[in-house]
């Protein structure tokens, strides 16, 4: 079991570099160029890629803002805004009715999607005339349920929009150093110093990192069927973690990078309340907020397939029993 996550995991560093090429990003690039406003949109996993990004694009000194594919509506739409929507599959419900109601609004669109995605495009509303539309795809089809490389190389594609809307430290090299790290990571022992829990699991970590902190639980819960949920520290502090007991664990990430010192700090807390507490940390490099993501994520990722190997759970089967009731899966398709 687990052997197409482990597969997939392992493909992510060829994946970046394949990305590092800015020439396929430089058109859509340029529709987003013109926006006065840009919305990323993203369900899941695809959503903490829409965070990571509209953080990226702010340092492009653009006014870009992220929300979940099921709050995205057409009242949120303006003249002057172009839409990004993320979703490996393309037949994501949501991700569908976001691309529609963009369509529909004639708001420049694209969508970052998997080699094999397009369900659904033919029942689209053709663009209006003049409206533009963009899609850039991503090298490698997912085989696991528990996604991984999706997600990476989304972010690449984030980074490289980036880069050429004017975002430092964004363009093909980081990602060429991205794919180096992540390779050390994939070469590197297993973190077997953070424990599988006797309950449950916290992940924190400050800024961007606590994206990645709820994208690894993600990983997590669906890979090891561990419950897992992960928190920026502020969150953490005011109450989310008020159950956790000396069962539970807590993992840290990044803690450093915190110059309020919060993360070290509850994760001191956690340790006087009984909880078993592992950091992981990446070493100091150059790149941007984005991009130092991706060899964490990971990190997160063997965890999870570690977990699953442990618990004898199946992580490429993540949805199963009434949660794969086709019909809960079609609700907000348009």
């Amino acid at each position: 079991m687990t052997n197409a996550l482990d597969t997939m995991i392992a493909a992510q560093p060829a994946a970046l570099e394949a990305l590092a090429d800015p020439e396929p990003t430089a058109r859509p690039a340029a529709l987003l160029d013109a926006a006065t406003r840009i919305w990323l949109v993203g369900t899941g996993t695809s959503q903490h890629a829409a965070e990571l990004g509209a953080d990226a694009l702010l340092d492009a000194g653009r006014d870009a803002r992220w929300v979940p594919a099921a709050g995205f509506t057409d009242r949120l739409l303006r003249p002057g805004d172009a839409v990004v929507v993320i979703s490996h599959t393309g037949q994501t419900a949501y991700a569908l009715r976001a691309r529609r109601i963009a369509l529909g609004a004639g708001a420049p669109l694209l969508t970052i999607a998997g080699p094999d995605a397009g369900a659904g495009e033919k029942s689209e509303p053709a663009p209006m005339s003049g409206q533009r539309a963009e899609t850039v795809r991503t090298p490698v089809a997912e085989t696991s349920e528990t996604y991984t490389v999706s997600y990476t190389a989304a972010l690449a594609v984030l980074a490289q929009l980036a880069h050429h809307l004017g975002a430092p430290g964004c363009g093909p090299e980081a990602i060429r150093a991205a794919a180096g790290r992540v390779r050390a990571v994939l070469d590197s022992p297993e973190p077997a110093e953070v424990p599988i829990p006797g309950r449950a699991m916290a992940i924190t970590g400050p800024g961007a990192w606590s994206v990645t902190a709820r994208e690894g639980a993600l990983k997590i819960r669906e890979g090891a069927r561990i419950l897992c949920e992960g928190f920026d520290p502020e969150r953490l502090l005011h109450g989310a973690a008020v159950p956790y007991t000396s069962a539970d664990a807590l993992l840290v990430l990044q803690p450093a990078a915190d110059p309020d010192g919060l993360t070290a700090a509850v994760a001191d807390a956690a340790r006087q309340a009984g909880l078993h507490v592992s950091t992981l940390a990446e070493p100091p490099s150059a790149l941007p907020g984005l991009l130092a993501q991706i060899p964490m994520t990971v990190r997160l990722q063997l965890l999870a397939l570690r977990f699953a190997r442990m618990r004898g759970q199946n992580a490429d089967l993540a949805i199963t029993g009434p949660w794969a009731e086709p019909s809960l899966w079609r609700l907000g398709a348009p």
